[in-house]
């Protein structure tokens, strides 16, 4: 207000009207954009694989769809076949106790029969091998026979042989005759119990059976009994 006055410019020719362009900062953004992109389609097209088509796409998602159904029936099977791997390993076990408790069983019952031998009472006819007991019954057109056979002392080796059973009594005429069973082998080590079944001649009635122990068929007796048959 009281300073010293000074002159108003007037510009009649508009000098200071704004300049018309593009700025730089959009200029510049512009061509970095574009150099992105054709960064990209270069990478694209020069390094990495080539883009699928549509119905490349399809095909592979079958395919994905396809492997995946195969991937899960494969895991199917395979708990499947598990499954039935557990259960053999464990039939097995069960198996393998079993046999465990069958050869239990069955060498105390070879203990037992070597003791009921041991008691039996002696052959009176003496020889290598005794005929300790016997029971020979009739069964049919059969002759059914259980024979307990032992040795003296403790044997380190069996002895083989033949056990012959010679049948006494009435043909189907009612004569006396004497028949020959099919010789048995044997193999006494301490004792032996035999068991079974020999045919007889068509209307053939036995009355005694002589039991014969030889070493061979025909050859050297080992050991006799005379039984009753049933």
């Amino acid at each position: 207000m009281f300073g010293r006055s000074r002159p108003v410019v007037i510009d009649t020719y508009g000098s200071g009207r704004r300049r018309k362009g593009v700025p730089r900062w959009l200029v510049l953004l512009l061509v970095g954009a574009l150099a992105g992109a054709a960064g990209v389609i270069y990478v694209q097209e020069r390094h990495l694989p080539p883009r699928l088509s549509a119905a490349e796409s399809a095909n592979l998602r079958a395919s994905f769809g396809e492997a995946d159904a195969e991937r899960q029936r494969l895991q199917g099977e395979l708990a499947e076949t598990t499954r039935k791997l557990d259960a053999a390993v464990a039939e097995n076990k069960r198996l393998g106790e079993d046999v465990a408790s069958s050869r239990q069983a069955v060498e105390r019952l070879q203990e037992d029969v070597a003791f009921v031998a041991a008691a039996l009472p002696p052959d009176p006819r003496g020889g290598a091998i005794e005929v300790r007991a016997a029971r020979i019954s009739r069964a049919g057109k059969s002759l059914a026979y259980e024979v307990a056979l032992a040795r003296e002392g403790a044997p380190s080796k069996p002895v083989a042989g033949v056990m012959q059973l010679v049948v006494t009594g009435d043909s189907s005429r009612g004569a006396e005759t004497t028949v020959s069973v099919e010789p048995v082998a044997v193999a006494v080590s301490s004792h032996q119990v035999l068991r079974g079944n020999a045919l007889l001649p068509e209307g053939f009635v036995p009355r005694q059976c002589a039991i014969k122990v030889l070493d061979r068929p025909g050859g050297q007796l080992l050991g006799t009994r005379v039984m009753y048959v049933r």
